[in-house]
């Protein structure tokens, strides 16, 4: 099951669809986890996403996705995502591509971060955006790692 919560009004107001649009990518990226999994995805503010930012990860700073993956537990609650309005509209701007396929991008991100793929060294990040861009080509998307863009910061 995948529960969205819409904390920040202006993700509707710029997408209408925006809930739609994130249960399709992150229903996209777990499908091919053999048995269901359920996730948050907590589409919310700048300011929310950079104290949680801060409390968990010592970085006091905005940020476009967080993810959290749960401890095992009999629910097979996956973990939760949450993705700052403020940071992704800017981001998707800048970059030329439209807020829908930015916020589609960095939900099958923050889900593949639960399902334990990461990218701090070259060799992760490139299966890790080697499958985020096979499963956004599933859903119409152009390549965000085209000419540079989409790059993830890495530790």
């Amino acid at each position: 099951m995948i529960d969205i919560e819409v904390e920040d009004p202006a993700w509707t107001g710029a997408l209408v669809d925006a809930e739609a649009l994130v249960r399709l990518a992150a229903e996209a990226a777990l499908a091919h986890e053999a048995c269901p999994l359920g996730l948050t995805v907590l589409l919310t503010d700048d300011d929310s996403v950079r104290e949680l930012n801060d409390r968990f990860r010592g970085k006091d700073t905005a940020t476009n996705v967080l993810s959290f993956p749960a401890p095992p537990n009999p629910e097979d609650h996956l973990g939760d995502i949450a993705l700052a309005f403020g940071v992704c509209a800017r981001e998707a701007a800048e970059q030329g591509k439209p807020l829908a396929h930015h916020l589609q991008h960095l939900t099958v991100h923050g889900v593949l971060h639960l399902l334990g793929y990461d990218h701090i060294g070259d060799d992760e990040a490139e299966a890790m955006e080697g499958l985020e861009r096979a499963v956004l080509a599933g859903l119409g998307i152009p390549d965000p790692y085209a000419g540079g863009e989409g790059e993830h910061d890495r530790p």
